[in-house]
């Protein structure tokens, strides 16, 4: 039997803000570490040398899993963490994937083409999101973890299309809607969404 992680990693979307999390974790009542990661030259942080791409963050998250570890992550956060995922499949226990915006051909599948625009409205952040095109479809069957979708009914950044796709992808997967969920649907309808984390989080 799988262990229950023992620590939960938080990625922020590609905003890169670490305290994103905060309003939903104080809500839940699971008793694992709580780790809210932050993107070296986002949201204030300095930029690290040995982090100077999307790889480089990868690389950099994976590091910093030791133990059996939930990965909680929001819209490009998500594609960070399938790829840790990939590579830590003997660690990461459980995935909780919200809103996510990338890792598969999302305009197919009805999204609004956001990058140019966040690339406009914060010039000053790294591109590493907005130019990351990679197609993980084919990979999502590999992951071990179990794995919970959340997304909102009115999100045009990532509609249930999305969603719906990654559930027939992953090996073990179950998709929540949330009526009237927007992109951050995580923090708008943090005490609804908390329970079912907590849920998730408690299943070997």
């Amino acid at each position: 039997m799988p262990p229950l992680p023992s620590r939960l990693l938080f990625l922020p979307g590609a905003l890169g803000s670490p305290d994103f999390w905060k309003p939903l974790a104080w809500e839940l009542s699971n008793t694992a570490e709580c780790v809210f990661v932050t993107y070296p030259g986002f949201a204030g942080e300095p930029a690290e040398p040995s982090v100077s791409c999307f790889e480089g963050l990868v690389q950099s998250v994976a590091s910093r899993i030791d133990r059996p570890t939930a990965l909680i992550a929001q819209s490009m956060g998500g594609v960070v963490a399938i790829e840790v995922s990939l590579l830590k499949n003997d660690l990461v226990t459980h995935l909780v994937l919200v809103a996510t915006s990338g890792g598969l051909d999302t305009t197919k599948l009805g999204a609004v083409e956001w990058r140019q625009t966040f690339k406009q409205d914060h010039p000053e952040l790294p591109d590493w999101f907005t130019s990351y095109n990679s197609d993980l479809t084919s990979k999502l069957g590999k992951i071990r973890a179990r794995v919970l979708l959340i997304w909102g009914d009115s999100d045009p950044m990532s509609p249930i299309g999305i969603g719906k796709t990654l559930l027939t992808r992953f090996r073990s997967a179950e998709l929540h809607v949330v009526r009237g969920g927007e992109h951050y649907v995580a923090r708008t309808h943090a005490k609804s969404i908390a329970p079912l984390i907590d849920a998730h989080l408690d299943i070997r």
